[in-house]
C-alpha cells in the first residue's frame, strides 16, 4: 500500500511540476483594491497563481479531515478504554468458587441436636 501511495504522489508531483514549467508566463494579479480605483498589482507565473489558489482552496477540507480522524481516533480509544473496564477477566470468576468451596467443606456444620 506505501508503495502505491508512492507512486501516486510522485505522479501528482509530476503533473504539477509539468504544468507550472508550461504556463511560466508572467500575469498581471489584481490582489487588492486601493482608495484612487487601482490595485496592488502583481506579476505572477500563471502556475504559481494556479498553485497558491489551489492549496487555499484544499486547506480547508484537509483541515476538516484531520480533525474528524482526530476525533474519530478519541472516540475509538475512548470506547476500547470503556471496553476494557467493563470486561471482566476470566480467570477471577473461576478461582473465587473454588476458594469458596474449600472454606466451606473445612467448616464443621452445627449438629441439629444441641
Amino acid at each position: 500500500m506505501q508503495i502505491v501511495r508512492t507512486v501516486l504522489w510522485i505522479a501528482i508531483t509530476a503533473i504539477l511540476v509539468a504544468f507550472i514549467a508550461m504556463n511560466w508566463t508572467r500575469v498581471p494579479v489584481n490582489f487588492w483594491p486601493l482608495d484612487d480605483a487601482n490595485y496592488v498589482h502583481f506579476e505572477w507565473p500563471v502556475g504559481v497563481v494556479a498553485l497558491v489558489f489551489f492549496v487555499l482552496g484544499m486547506a480547508p477540507v484537509w483541515l476538516y479531515l484531520r480533525a474528524m480522524r482526530w476525533r474519530f481516533q478519541r472516540r475509538i480509544a475512548s470506547l476500547e478504554n470503556s471496553l476494557r473496564a467493563n470486561s471482566v477477566p476470566s480467570a477471577v470468576p473461576e478461582a473465587a468458587p473454588a476458594a469458596h468451596s474449600a472454606a466451606t467443606l473445612s467448616t464443621p456444620e452445627p449438629s441439629p441436636e444441641s
